[in-house]
């Protein structure tokens, strides 16, 4: 059932107000590394495990996730993972050790997994092809904006509140977007349509791995996706800190620079990706294109070391952004039965790989300072490795053989 115009918008804002404050959750970490590495004593590794414990439990989520919003449909299931992340920023904010913090991140991340997917699901159902690339494009620019109250406004509101405060907030923010999703967003009318092989509801992943396209979209959102959504809500921080020798101030500046840009990319793929599909140019295609850009700016960021700031991470990011178009592509590949769970499984990848990458660079910064590297050293010699597996990502979806033809 396609909806009106004007019930698509408030549609799209009901559901964008709570990504909104979910990728404010997601992001603050990048802002609060300093203050939590000096509250707690966190070594790289320990920060990388914290703020990747979020996705963690985020990817923990998506297989049943995607079942359920098949079966339930959307505004049910985010009205109840909405509540999950709100207990988790009330832990976040009570929590006394390491541990405590780490267990309420991987909470939050848990109860936060439904805020893109849910309104994914429902545009595949609810808006044309051409407008579900629109929306997805601007869901994620809401959450770029969520990103961007994370930098400066939290670094300002540090010395007022304090941390801890500011999780009370959240969650009482997260409260407010449950009411107005409840209040706006239409109810599963009916079942919905299943995979040809299943019932209706049926939860099989089969044919969503079977997928070609799936599976040869897989490694660039593992790796690819996956290390940006690390370097963003992250890494970019302590590299601007420890390598560029920015103040905490000056960091959260620069990731407030860095996720402006995303903003804006965001908004300008809503613009234009109608335009450019109706000339032929799909998302694989762009992708494909996009990507060799992305590389020569991590390549640029490596050499320059030091001189790399915020201008150059805003540069990554922004080449990066092409990658948000595989998400909507892999839906549209399925059946609107099977939304929920191509969705939730490409979800899958790319956040298990936003937890590997965010660890990983942890135990490559730490393992090259232990060779006798120092901070610059250690986190050029972590960003080298992820770029190799980046491009090794890349030249598998360029040259995967298409089985499913034989």
């Amino acid at each position: 059932m396609l909806l009106s115009r004007r019930d698509a918008v408030v549609v799209f804002f009901a559901f964008a107000l709570a990504y909104f404050f979910a990728a404010v959750v997601r992001a603050i970490t990048a802002t609060l590394a300093p203050t939590l590495t000096q509250e707690f004593a966190l070594t790289a590794r320990e920060l990388g495990l914290l703020a990747g414990g979020y996705f963690l439990g985020f990817a923990s989520m998506q297989l049943p996730l995607g079942t359920w919003l098949d079966r339930h449909g959307p505004k049910k299931v985010v009205l109840v993972f909405l509540g999950v992340g709100a207990l988790g920023c009330l832990a976040f904010a009570m929590a006394q050790s390491f541990h405590g913090v780490l267990a309420a991140r991987f909470l939050c991340g848990m109860g936060l997994s439904a805020c893109l997917m849910a309104p994914l699901t429902g545009f595949r159902r609810w808006l044309t092809p051409e407008a579900q690339m629109r929306a997805n494009s601007w869901m994620l620019m809401s959450g770029s904006l969520g990103m961007v109250a994370s930098t400066l406004p939290v670094q300002w509101l540090l010395p007022v509140a304090g941390w801890r405060p500011l999780f009370w907030g959240l969650a009482g923010l997260l409260l407010v977007a449950m009411s107005v999703i409840a209040a706006k967003v239409p109810a599963w009318a009916g079942p919905s349509q299943a995979a040809p092989s299943e019932g209706p509801g049926g939860g099989s992943y089969r044919q969503v791995w079977g997928s070609f396209h799936f599976r040869r979209l897989a490694p660039l959102g593992f790796v690819s996706y996956g290390g940006l959504v690390a370097m963003q809500a992250l890494w970019i921080g302590p590299w601007l800190v420890r390598v560029s020798g920015y103040t905490p101030l000056e960091s959260a500046a620069g990731l407030f620079t860095v996720n402006l840009g995303m903003l804006l990319s965001f908004w300008t793929w809503g613009v234009l990706y109608p335009r450019l599909a109706a000339r032929g140019l799909h998302a694989e295609r762009l992708i494909a294109w996009g990507m060799p850009c992305n590389f020569a700016v991590l390549v640029g960021i490596v050499f320059a070391g030091p001189a790399a700031g915020a201008w150059a991470w805003a540069l990554f990011c922004v080449s990066s952004t092409c990658l948000s178009l595989a998400q909507p592509a892999v839906a549209l590949r399925f059946p609107p039965g099977l939304a929920g769970r191509a969705l939730s499984a490409f979800n899958l990848v790319i956040f298990a790989g936003a937890f590997c990458m965010q660890w990983g660079i942890g135990l490559l910064v730490d393992g090259f300072a232990s060779l006798g590297f120092d901070d610059p050293g250690s986190f050029r010699a972590a960003l080298a490795s992820f770029a190799v597996a980046s491009v090794g990502a890349w030249l598998y979806f360029m040259l995967a053989p298409d089985n499913s033809r034989q």
